[in-house]
């Protein structure tokens, strides 16, 4: 569906979508959306449609491409978006769309076993990465958006800022990687100095920062965690800069990965936030923790891990666990009360105790 010749009309979709501040990601898919939707009706200019040709490439998405509900909800934003802030013209509330069917999938998630043969299988940024993916459950692309800024070694804490939903947090930094993220920021640091030293060495600053502090995209704490390995020009202004390392070079790493490590299941670079958030639950981390820590809006989304644990009660962890332990099989109410928590749960661990019941 790409088209190389410029549309005046896409044109000024994308000043309007620049003008909002969305993200090159958003920008690209809006008018990706809005170019299928004008082509579905015969290039029909959208000031001459409304509600009801858009109610109908819905239904086509969902009967004909059999999209799933995430993708017509975006195809749907993206022309809510197009009628209300580009032509002005506010769709009214869309009737008798076919809504795509909401499969409700369990999200895939490795055992710490895999993760550690997964981790093996990377090398240089690409292992540090994973490791930040898994043990601070970071989205691809915060990972990747990551600014020497946001790294905080001494309380050993990342700030995701402008995350998804442009929600900032701050997450775990565990104490494993500090030291190798530090060997990896001078590499990183001295690839920056050698940048400067040809003349280039800016960094993409969003917003207007770049116009109100014009040296600030040169400086240290301003530079991605991971750059790319060459520079490039800039979508927006066509400027030489060195960009982060691309998203999909680092999907086809773990994927690789995944794929030398002998693990069967479809894992991907997001099943190292879904395994991150399932071993806090399994370790006994409250619900509440982990909503934070993988900036979750609602408790609900990130009530879905709790399904794939193997304990019941949506993963609640009785309060009588470590008072009480089962001396006898043969005796089922001759208990003792224990002092020591642990005790039990080693017991527990081994297969001994209540587990034997």
């Amino acid at each position: 569906m790409q088209d190389k010749r410029s549309s005046p009309f896409l044109d000024s979709v994308r000043a309007v979508l620049r003008t909002k501040h969305y993200s090159i990601r958003t920008e690209r898919s809006y008018v990706d959306w809005i170019k299928r939707f004008i082509l579905f009706h015969n290039k029909r200019h959208p000031s001459e449609m409304g509600t009801e040709e858009v109610s109908r490439f819905l239904t086509y998405l969902a009967v004909k491409r059999n999209v799933s509900p995430a993708t017509q909800n975006q195809a749907l934003n993206a022309l809510v978006f197009l009628y209300k802030h580009v032509l002005e013209q506010p769709i009214d509330k869309i009737n008798g769309a076919v809504r795509a069917k909401n499969k409700k999938k369990l999200p895939t998630v490795l055992t710490p076993q895999e993760v550690s043969a997964l981790l093996r299988e990377l090398e240089g940024p690409f292992w540090l990465a994973a490791c930040l993916m898994y043990g601070s459950g970071l989205r691809l692309m915060e990972c990747l958006r990551l600014r020497v800024m946001n790294l905080d070694f001494d309380r050993k804490a990342i700030y995701v800022m402008n995350g998804k939903g442009g929600k900032d947090r701050v997450v775990t930094l565990a104490d494993q990687l500090v030291i190798p993220l530090q060997r990896h920021l001078q590499h990183v640091k001295n690839l920056h100095e050698k940048d400067l030293a040809d003349g280039f060495g800016e960094v993409y600053l969003p917003y207007a920062l770049a116009r109100k502090y014009p040296n600030a995209a040169k400086q240290w704490h301003w530079q991605y965690v991971f750059p790319a390995n060459t520079r490039g020009p800039d979508p927006h202004t066509g400027a030489i800069r060195r960009h982060h390392l691309h998203e999909k070079t680092l999907q086809r790493a773990v994927k690789f990965g995944v794929r030398n490590a002998g693990i069967d299941k479809p894992a991907s670079c997001h099943t190292l936030r879904h395994s991150f958030a399932t071993h806090l639950l399994e370790r006994g981390m409250d619900i509440r923790t982990v909503q934070e820590q993988l900036g979750h809006k609602d408790v609900k989304t990130t009530q879905i891990y709790t399904h794939v644990l193997k304990r019941g009660g949506n993963a609640v962890i009785s309060p009588l666990n470590g008072l009480i332990n089962v001396n006898s099989v043969d005796e089922p109410m001759a208990v003792t009360y224990l002092p020591n928590a642990a005790t039990v749960h080693a017991r527990y661990q081994d297969g001994q105790g209540c587990a034997q019941r």
